[in-house]
């Protein structure tokens, strides 16, 4: 069983930056897959990013060079670096934990925060 918290949203400008952070349980934080989804009421969750226990990363072609997903297996923390917000980047921001497949399809992921608020305004 895997505990995630996100933390880290909140209002901002258009062309501020956030940076999310997930802290998870366990003690086999470092062999997860971990992702970064964001959902819009009346949307589906859409995939945004995930590193890989091996640290490869993928990014949804829509936020590629405007964030940057990480992880720090020491903190059992994986972080999202958002810059360059636009009021489109409004939304709730779940991170989710995976041990088998890594991939940018919600479907994949056993494990969910309650997710963080992101807001941008104009």
């Amino acid at each position: 069983q895997v505990r995630l918290v996100e933390s880290g949203g909140g209002s901002v400008q258009a062309g501020g930056s956030l940076r999310l952070a997930c802290e998870g349980s366990g003690s086999i934080f470092g062999r997860y897959c971990m992702g970064w989804f964001r959902q819009v009421p009346g949307k589906e969750r859409q995939g945004i990013a995930t590193i890989a226990d091996n640290m490869r990363t993928d990014y949804a072609p829509s936020v590629e060079g405007r964030f940057t997903i990480s992880r720090d297996n020491t903190k059992n923390t994986m972080y999202l670096q958002i810059n360059n917000l636009k009021p489109e980047d409004t939304a709730m921001y779940f991170c989710a934990a995976d041990s088998w497949r890594c991939s940018l399809v919600p479907a994949n992921f056993a494990y969910w925060g309650q997710g963080t608020q992101v807001t941008v305004s104009s």
